[in-house]
């Protein structure tokens, strides 16, 4: 998995295999631009492919986690760092290529988050507005700082939650409250965010990174093969009928039944001792 500055943003790894991608352009509260969008999906195919990530952290530095898209003049990251993805046409132009541009670049990196089998983690140490809002919503866990702000706020500018942020938000608060939330442009604190069920927990700015990583490291001390296989199960079964679901998760187990990792599972509870999962990777090297 590589590592350094890139457009927007900066990556490291911590052992064992957690990736910690940091938004990096504090003078524009970490807003993103599309180049940057597509350079996070290319980081985070990587990180899919690659067997040593095991957990992937999101980030801020200064004092947004992502204050949404960058609306102001456009000033791409020059300069700031590797590009990954090759430069496209401007598609907005007109109402079809907005349509196919919503579809192929800010949708899709929420979609990627979203499909990435491997747990991911939101520290949330600041603003997390709009499309940040919903970077953080597509992640299995979401940690804020007590500083942290959480909102749509899209009707402010007569624009939609076009990235996907109403489904996740529905999926998160339910209809009802989603509707007031969004509706309303609710903008609200880490402790609010934590009563709606936002966020999973809360902790002082101090805090928040290293319980993020602390968080972080329990996962990937975890069976990492039946943990992708039933994150993707959970998810699944949000979308699914019941039959469904229960085929879903039965074709998984026929997997993860087999694999070394189960068969450590069922040895060290007959033995009295703690399980010494996923040797297959450290084998691997991973």
């Amino acid at each position: 998995m590589q590592t350094g500055t890139f457009r927007g943003f900066v990556i490291s790894i911590e052992r064992p295999g957690i990736v910690l991608i940091t938004l990096d352009r504090p003078e524009r509260l970490n807003s993103m631009t599309a180049a940057m969008k597509r350079d996070l999906m290319e980081v985070l195919l990587e990180a899919q492919l690659d067997d040593e990530v095991r957990v992937v952290v999101f980030t801020g530095n200064g004092r947004a986690f992502c204050a949404g898209d960058d609306i102001g003049p456009q000033t791409e990251p020059q300069g700031e760092g590797q590009a990954l993805a090759r430069p496209l046409p401007p598609g907005h132009g007109h109402p079809l290529g907005t349509y196919a541009a919503l579809r192929a670049i800010s949708q899709a990196l929420n979609l990627t988050v979203r499909q990435l089998d491997k747990p991911t983690i939101a520290a949330i140490n600041g603003w997390a507005i709009q499309s940040g809002l919903s970077l953080a919503l597509a992640c299995d866990f979401r940690i804020a700082s007590r500083q942290a702000r959480l909102g749509s706020g899209t009707l402010r500018f007569a624009l939609m939650p076009d990235e996907g942020g109403h489904y996740f938000l529905v999926q998160v608060l339910g209809v009802a409250k989603a509707v007031d939330f969004i509706l309303r442009n609710r903008i609200v604190s880490a402790e609010e965010a934590l009563a709606l069920g936002l966020v999973h927990e809360v902790v002082e700015p101090q805090e928040l990174l290293p319980r993020a990583m602390a968080l972080a490291q329990e996962l990937c001390q975890g069976p990492q093969v039946a943990m992708r296989l039933l994150k993707r199960a959970i998810y699944n079964a949000a979308e699914m009928g019941m039959l469904q679901a229960f085929d879903d998760i039965a074709a998984r187990t026929a997997l993860s039944d087999h694999h070394p990792d189960a068969q450590e599972g069922v040895r060290a509870f007959r033995e009295k001792r703690a399980p010494r999962f996923n040797r297959w990777l450290e084998e691997a090297g991973g």
